[in-house]
């Protein structure tokens, strides 16, 4: 979305447009829609600009729930903003921490300023780009609290504010077809700036939940969180905001609520052992947070083999930190063993699960040439050092 799109949407044709325009995802509904906003008589250039946001809505769903509806959206911003009840963990740090007034530098479209005005935070939200600041404004229209400034975030003002939430550009700049930046010193603002940033003033800072674990800082608490099973993010906290005695998190966000696994530093991992009645595969958070040690420990588990992120347990544990699965047998890693036990066992559902083996799990399906009715999980890994397939069954009753 260029500005000249934005201006158009603003306009109350446009906006009356858009909200009695449905949210739309299929090929013909689109095609049906166009030509009833087009036969009523709507530059096309406006009706191309609705349908676009109309399809971005119906994609940000996911992430914002019902606020989606009334939301403004840029294709970059949707994909970078963070979901709606992560940015609510956010925005809780800063009101536990009695920090009233906040400033969201590199606010994007607002998804967490938003979540920090619901909670009567004063709120100020800084971007450097004009399009993606006044999608931010609309956005924000609700909550008096909550005010947009264009600019760097880089010369904000810190000293007007109690606290400060960064999430850097990570991307290059466009709203749209953008690339990632690799180097720290590319980003906006620099990481650089932002640690600074933090040696003067309570800072969370948002990244990417694979940054090299050497950037972190002692003094930050760092935390990952996954959504369903999905890593979506690392958050530094700095100062008051990051919790005492704390420097590992793991958030686990799912069907069962939210869950949290804690250290203060990245825990031993526990001893290699065989493999029992039950396997684990631990949470991609609790892993990036590297607590898998702490989880082994909490269920009575050993892990399979050095440095492959797998537990094995003798009992069935209920956890939101790992699913399970229920170890049926064990086979040595041949796709034609494999093909020949799957067809004797009626098996034609396989769900493929891998660490510490080079294989393509698409491709691997194909070769096992399933035609059963029944379904199994296969984790291909290594025991004892030997490329192993283990059979096994999801455990219904373990969280996840």
């Amino acid at each position: 979305m260029d500005a000249a799109e934005l201006t158009q949407l603003l306009t109350p044709a446009g906006t009356d447009l858009l909200d009695r325009t449905p949210s739309v995802s299929d090929g013909g509904e689109i095609v049906r829609v166009v030509s009833r906003l087009r036969a009523e008589g709507h530059d096309p250039a406006l009706v191309a600009a609705v349908l676009t946001q109309a399809k971005l809505r119906q994609k940000a769903r996911g992430k914002f729930g019902d606020f989606a509806a009334r939301m403004l959206f840029t294709e970059a911003g949707l994909e970078q903003a963070t979901r709606l009840q992560v940015a609510a963990q956010h925005a809780g740090r800063f009101a536990a921490a009695g920090l009233q007034r906040v400033a969201d530098l590199g606010c994007g479209i607002g998804g967490d300023a938003l979540a920090m005005a619901a909670l009567d935070l004063d709120v100020t939200a800084v971007d450097r780009d004009e399009v993606t600041a006044a999608v931010a404004t609309h956005n924000l229209a609700p909550w008096p609290n909550a005010r947009v400034a264009l600019g760097d975030a880089a010369s904000f003002d810190l000293s007007t504010v109690d606290g400060v939430w960064m999430d850097p550009a990570r991307r290059t700049s466009g709203h749209s077809d953008t690339r990632r930046l690799a180097d720290p010193d590319d980003w906006s603002p620099s990481l650089d700036t932002v640690f600074a940033a933090a040696t003067t003033t309570p800072t969370g800072v948002k990244l990417g939940p694979g940054i090299d674990r050497d950037l972190i800082p002692d003094t930050a608490e760092a935390q990952w969180t996954s959504v369903d099973r999905e890593v979506v993010e690392l958050a530094l906290w700095f100062g008051p905001l990051a919790r005492p005695g704390i420097r590992r998190a793991a958030t686990v966000i799912g069907p069962h609520g939210i869950a949290e696994l804690t250290g203060p530093a990245d825990a031993e991992d526990v001893a290699v052992g065989p493999l029992g009645a039950y396997l684990y595969e631990p949470d991609g958070a609790v892993i990036r947070a590297r607590l898998i040690g702490d989880l082994a420990r909490s269920i009575d588990g050993r892990m399979l083999s050095e440095g492959i992120a797998y537990i094995s347990s003798d009992q069935a544990v209920v956890t939101p930190f790992a699913q399970g699965f229920r170890v049926l047998d064990t086979m040595p890693l041949d796709v034609k063993r494999l093909a020949a036990r799957l067809a004797a066992d009626d098996i034609g559902t396989v769900e493929i699960k891998k660490r510490g083996v080079d294989v393509d799990p698409a491709e691997f399906r194909k070769r096992l040439r399933l035609r059963g009715r029944g379904r199994v999980t296969l984790v291909l890994t290594r025991l004892e050092g030997r490329h192993t397939a283990v059979l096994c069954e999801r455990l219904t009753d373990v969280v996840g």
